[in-house]
């Protein structure tokens, strides 16, 4: 890892993260996920952030990246359960603000969600499902271990059709991520 990949760190996902998540939904940082989302759909979003982060830990955790420097805020990333294809598997998704991508932040941070599921102990697999033409997400999935499976479609939001590629790490496989 880089300078900038050690200096970071993941804390757990609270009430006081929602200018967070409100700076996250840049049009530029949700274009291949529909887009902006309104002010309701985000206080939706994040009551289940919160809810998620204070619940059974094996049912996954949503935590902001910060810089261990100073604790700065810098993205987000988490783990929830999700059906795939009729199996109970993970899935993880993130986000690095524009003023620190392209360091390493978001791989670091997918790394540290990595061991948080493996520890979690509840399912084998952890997916990922970025746009085909994220380049910068597919990225972060091959640096951090997983493994390509194909294609596919799904909805994000619901109503709006994206076509994905499936990443899998497989919990179970011994070694640290990306190794």
């Amino acid at each position: 890892m880089d300078d900038e990949t050690s200096a970071v760190r993941i804390e757990p996902w609270s009430d006081e993260d929602f200018a967070l998540l409100q700076a996250a939904n840049a049009p530029e940082l949700m274009a291949h996920l529909g887009g902006p989302e309104t002010d309701e759909k985000l206080a939706e979003r994040h009551k289940r952030y919160v809810a998620i982060s204070s619940g059974l830990p094996g049912a996954g955790r949503m935590y902001r990246v910060v810089l261990a420097d100073g604790g700065r805020p810098v993205g987000s990333v988490g783990f929830w359960e999700s059906t795939w294809q009729g199996e109970q598997v993970y899935e993880t998704g993130w986000t690095v603000l524009p003023g620190f991508q392209g360091r390493g932040i978001a791989t670091a941070a997918t790394r540290a969600i990595v061991e948080a599921a493996r520890a979690a102990g509840r399912h084998r697999y952890l997916h990922a499902f970025p746009s085909v033409d994220n380049a910068a997400s597919n990225g972060v999935c091959r640096k951090a271990g997983f493994s390509l499976v194909g294609e596919c479609d799904f909805e994000y939001p619901p109503g709006n059709p994206i076509r994905g590629n499936n990443w899998r790490l497989d919990l179970l496989a011994q070694g640290p991520p990306g190794a």
